[in-house]
C-alpha cells in the first residue's frame, strides 16, 4: 500500500538574488536577456500576459507545484513569499480548471508581491485586471480549482519547458517570461551591454536602409550554398 503524501512540502529558505542583480534587469527587454543567455530561457510561447503590460516585470521566483485542479500550494506560496517576489506556479499544463482568480491576486497585491507566472489558466479577467498585478498564464476558464493538495512550495519545478528554482530571476514583458538561473545572473548582466550595443548598431543600419545584413550575405555568397536553376 502506498502511503498518502503530505498535503504540502514547503521550503521557505532559499538563496536569493541581490537587490543589485534584480535592479540590473529593470526595463531590460526579454529578447536581450535571452540573447545574453545564448538564445535560451524563455517559457513556452502560450504563456503570455492577460493584458498588454507597460513595464518589464522583474522579481525573485518563489515556486510551487500544484496538482491537477488544485491550488493549495499556490496559497501556501503566497503565505511564504516576500514582498517583490513573483509566484511561479506549475500545474503540468493542466487546463481543466483555473489556478487563480481576482481574489487570490488581490491577496498577492496586499502582501506586496509583484505578479504571477503559471502554465495553468486563470479566471475573473475583469477582476484580475482591476487588481493591477501582471498575470502570465496559458489562458482563461471560469472553472475553479479545489484546495486539497498535495503540492510543494520552494522546490524546483518545470514550467513551460524550463527548469525553475526558487531564487531564480523572472523577467517578463509583452513577449512573455524569461527565467534567469540565480547562479547565472552576474554573467548575464555582464553580457547585456554587448547585446544592447549590437542590437542598437543593427537597428541604426536598418533605419538607414539596410536590406540584407553582412552576416547573412556572407553565407549566401559562400561555397556552402548550391544554386539550382
Amino acid at each position: 500500500m502506498i502511503k498518502d503524501p503530505p498535503l504540502l512540502t514547503i521550503r521557505r529558505n532559499f538563496p536569493r538574488p541581490s537587490p543589485a542583480e534584480l535592479a540590473a534587469f529593470a526595463q531590460v527587454m526579454t529578447g536581450h536577456v535571452v540573447d545574453a543567455m545564448e538564445g535560451r530561457g524563455a517559457l513556452d510561447h502560450c504563456i503570455k500576459p492577460l493584458a498588454p503590460v507597460s513595464q518589464v516585470l522583474v522579481g525573485t521566483a518563489i515556486t510551487c507545484h500544484c496538482g491537477p485542479a488544485d491550488n493549495l500550494a499556490l496559497f501556501a506560496a503566497l503565505a511564504a513569499a516576500q514582498p517583490g517576489d513573483i509566484l511561479v506556479a506549475a500545474t503540468d499544463g493542466f487546463t481543466g480548471t483555473s489556478i487563480t482568480g481576482d481574489l487570490l491576486m488581490g491577496m498577492a497585491r496586499n502582501r506586496g508581491l509583484s505578479g504571477l507566472v503559471t502554465d495553468g489558466l486563470a479566471r475573473d479577467l475583469t477582476g484580475i485586471l482591476g487588481v493591477g498585478l501582471p498575470v502570465y498564464c496559458a489562458g482563461l476558464t471560469p472553472n475553479s480549482p479545489a484546495r486539497n493538495g498535495p503540492g510543494t512550495v520552494g522546490l524546483p519545478v518545470v514550467l513551460g519547458g524550463v527548469a525553475i528554482a526558487s531564487g531564480d530571476i523572472v523577467v517578463a514583458d509583452n513577449d512573455g517570461p524569461v527565467i534567469i538561473p540565480r547562479q547565472q545572473a552576474s554573467a548575464v548582466i555582464a553580457r547585456l551591454p554587448q547585446i544592447r550595443a549590437a542590437e542598437s548598431a543593427l537597428e541604426a543600419k536598418v533605419k538607414a536602409g539596410l536590406e540584407i545584413p553582412d552576416f547573412i550575405q556572407s553565407v549566401l555568397t559562400s561555397d556552402r550554398i548550391v544554386e539550382i536553376g
